[in-house]
C-alpha cells in the first residue's frame, strides 16, 4: 500500500489535508477489495479528522475491534475525540499529554495542541469579560503562571490580588463598501418617487 502522499503531507506539515488524504486512500483500497486492517494508520487518520474540527465518530465506529484493542495510540487518539465531543476542554489537553506519541503523529499532535489552545483562547475572549487565572489555565491546558503570561501577552490585564484576568476585547471591524452604481440607482429611485 502506497502511503507516500500521506507521508509527504506529514513531512510538509500540511495537517489540514491529512483527513482527506486518508479518506481518499481508504476508499481506493476498499474499492480494490484489499484488506488493510493491519497496516492502516488509524491513529493518524483519526487525528487528521480531529485536526480539522471533525470528532470522527463514524471513523471510530468503522475501526475493527481488534485494532481498537491492540493499538494504544489509536485509543489515545480517540480519547482526544471523546473529550472534544463532550466539551471537556481541560480533558482534551490531558488526553494529548497523557500519551507518549510515536514519531509519526508527534508533529500533528503538537500542531493540534497549539491550534486547540488558540481556539480556546478565542472562545474565552468571546465568552468572558473576566475569568479567574485558574479557570483560564484549565481551558488553555497550561499551568497558572503560563496561562497568565499567555493572556498578558495577548493584552489581557491580570489583577494579582484577586487572581482574575480582564479580557481585552478585540475591536470589531466592519467594513462597508459603497458601490457607486448602487448609490446612483438609489438616488434615481428616490428622485423618481419624489417627482
Amino acid at each position: 500500500m502506497d502511503f507516500s502522499l500521506l507521508q509527504d503531507a506529514l513531512a510538509s506539515k500540511s495537517y489540514t489535508n491529512i483527513a482527506d488524504i486518508c479518506d481518499e486512500l481508504m476508499l481506493q483500497v476498499a474499492a480494490e477489495g484489499i484488506a488493510f486492517q493491519d497496516e492502516w494508520p488509524y491513529a493518524i487518520h483519526l487525528l487528521g479528522h480531529i485536526y480539522v474540527d471533525d470528532v470522527a465518530r463514524f471513523l471510530w465506529k468503522s475501526i475493527p475491534s481488534a485494532v481498537k484493542e491492540g493499538r494504544a495510540e489509536v485509543v489515545a487518539a480517540w480519547k482526544i475525540g471523546q473529550r472534544l465531543w463532550t466539551r471537556d476542554y481541560a480533558g482534551v489537553h490531558e488526553a494529548i499529554r497523557g500519551f507518549d506519541w510515536s514519531q509519526e503523529p508527534q508533529g500533528l499532535v503538537a500542531s493540534f495542541s497549539e491550534l486547540y489552545t488558540e481556539r480556546m483562547f478565542q472562545l474565552l475572549m468571546s465568552a468572558y469579560s473576566t475569568i479567574s487565572v485558574q479557570d483560564a489555565a484549565l481551558f488553555l491546558g497550561m499551568e497558572e503562571d503560563d496561562a497568565t503570561n499567555y493572556a498578558v501577552q495577548q493584552g489581557w490585564i491580570v489583577e494579582p490580588s484577586s487572581r482574575m484576568l480582564t479580557i481585552k476585547k478585540q475591536p470589531i471591524v466592519t467594513e462597508q463598501k459603497l458601490d457607486p452604481s448602487k448609490l446612483q440607482r438609489l438616488t434615481e429611485c428616490v428622485f423618481h418617487l419624489e417627482h
